[in-house]
């Protein structure tokens, strides 16, 4: 069946969880507190993962709230329909999700001192997961082959809209003292060096034990096994997990397994162009082909 998103802004959205009024709310009426922290994510970009972290984090180490509140009600996400009442409803300090881009984001906020946590994910790791994610998320189309899929990431037809745009548009705030970016590569390479960069950020002072919980029940395999963040509570109209699982693979550089070597030429190419003046070196742009980079 053809899935009819909703549409904010020129933006697609996925019509079970979004409506015009909860977008347009969140972004014209929607009240930012100065002690906010927002967890902002294009799609497939380490969203679940950053949920977690500063769950545990809000909680010193200790797993008991993640493993028993869903992450959904954790770190409402505000810009949906349940996730607007849930957002208006919370007490302060509240813990807020998103997937907008820079331009529809609550208006409010330029007049606050909300910290912002934006995670990052290579592109291109970024559109096979999101790939996968769409075959069984009823709320999305089925893709009808990677190769168009790939064709609708790179011309922002996506919903969500263009990972470009996104990224272009929240990396103008890097120097902002209220915002913090961090890529999922990095979350890899060091979680825990990662979680001490996010502590120092939120002013959160957590010891080495409660720094190690965090890291402990953050892992790839602690997620896939706590019900409250992996979906398989959701029932199957909504997510089909017979079609694979939600938190997939968790790895980087998934995507090279999938591009044929002529459709990586063509996203490195559109991705020099696109981002282009951007000053910010991401890890994987290092991945590039060399007689690319060299540009």
């Amino acid at each position: 069946m053809p899935v009819h998103y909703v549409t904010y802004k020129g933006i697609k959205f996925p019509p079970a969880y979004n409506s015009v009024h909860s977008l347009s709310f969140a972004h014209n009426e929607f009240l930012v507190r100065d002690d906010d922290v927002f967890n902002i994510t294009y799609p497939k970009s380490g969203t679940v993962w950053m949920t977690e972290i500063l769950s545990l984090i809000r909680s010193h180490g200790h797993p008991s709230w993640n493993q028993t509140v869903l992450n959904s009600d954790r770190m409402p996400w505000f810009s949906t329909r349940l996730g607007l009442e849930a957002a208006l409803s919370y007490p302060s300090p509240r813990l807020l999700t998103c997937h907008l881009p820079r331009h529809i984001f609550p208006k409010s906020f330029s007049h606050s001192t909300a910290k912002v946590i934006y995670t990052l994910r290579d592109p291109r790791d970024v559109v096979v997961s999101y790939f996968y994610f769409c075959k069984m998320c009823n709320s999305y189309e089925d893709p009808v082959s990677f190769e168009q899929f790939l064709r609708d990431f790179l011309s922002g037809e996506l919903p969500h809209g263009s990972w470009f745009e996104h990224v272009r548009g929240w990396m103008q705030m890097k120097d902002r003292e209220n915002f913090f970016f961090i890529t999922y590569e990095e979350l890899k390479q060091d979680l825990q060096g990662s979680v001490r960069r996010l502590c120092h950020f939120l002013g959160q002072n957590l010891d080495d034990d409660a720094i190690s919980s965090v890291v402990q029940n953050a892992s790839f395999t602690a997620m896939r096994q706590n019900p409250m963040c992996s979906s398989i509570l959701l029932p199957a109209d909504i997510m089909d997990q017979t079609k694979g699982q939600f938190l997939r693979k968790g790895i980087c550089g998934d995507w090279k397994n999938h591009f044929t070597v002529a459709q990586s030429e063509t996203f490195n190419r559109i991705y020099l162009e696109k981002m282009q003046g951007l000053d910010v070196a991401f890890p994987w742009d290092r991945d590039q082909d060399p007689d690319l980079t060299e540009q």
